[in-house]
């Protein structure tokens, strides 16, 4: 495979994944549902949270699930469709890991959106889901029993993003997709940069 071929499936499944990305499932819910910008309400966030709180539980679910999807896909399509496939055992799964990558990041950046958006918790799930099944549904078990517990989503957003990459190592998963998972933790734990700071202070709100 020449260097040309590989940066042309690399640049279309990291341009086809930030157009999925860029979605904004959030505010097109709310936006129809309610005529509300639901970036002018709560966090500012068009994430599931930030849902909860204009439609209720409900459509926190749905959105979230929607997110999740949005992250998958991208995913999947790189990981199967035959003109992603790379011919070369040091770059196992890195069409599939630069989707992952851009999905997240339309997620929070959508073009459709001027660039904002919301965290990439359950996008980056559905990454994650796509990329190791077991994998993303610990993360997403671990996500649900600390929020459970805690009460506080961003926490469980944060510590279940944080041990993905441990995750990825004990399931025995590429070295790409540990890799991947580092990446993605960081992005989104820096994105809960304002949570993290409301969590110390006490001032961060629980679920209700």
């Amino acid at each position: 495979m020449t260097t040309l071929i590989l940066l042309i499936k690399i640049i279309a499944a990291g341009l086809i994944a930030y157009i999925i990305g860029s979605i904004p499932t959030g505010y097109i819910v709310v936006k129809s549902f309610t005529g509300q910008d639901i970036r002018t309400i709560g966090s500012g966030s068009t994430g599931a949270t930030n849902v909860k709180r204009v439609m209720g539980k409900k459509w926190f679910f749905i959105v979230l699930l929607l997110d999740a999807l949005k992250g998958a896909v991208p995913v999947l399509l790189a990981k199967f469709l035959p003109f992603f496939q790379i011919s070369s055992d040091k770059l196992v799964g890195i069409t599939a890991v630069i989707a992952a990558i851009f999905v997240i990041l339309g997620h929070s950046k959508s073009v459709f959106l001027g660039f904002t958006g919301g965290k990439s918790v359950a996008s980056g799930v559905g990454t994650m889901l796509a990329l190791s099944p077991a994998v993303g549904l610990s993360i997403a078990v671990i996500w649900a029993v600390i929020t459970y517990i805690s009460k506080y989503v961003s926490l469980g957003s944060i510590i279940a993003l944080a041990l993905s990459p441990l995750l990825m190592y004990l399931f025995k998963q590429p070295v790409s997709y540990i890799c991947y998972c580092i990446i993605g933790a960081i992005y989104v734990i820096y994105l809960h940069r304002e949570n993290i700071k409301r969590l110390i202070s006490g001032t961060e709100n629980k679920v209700r």
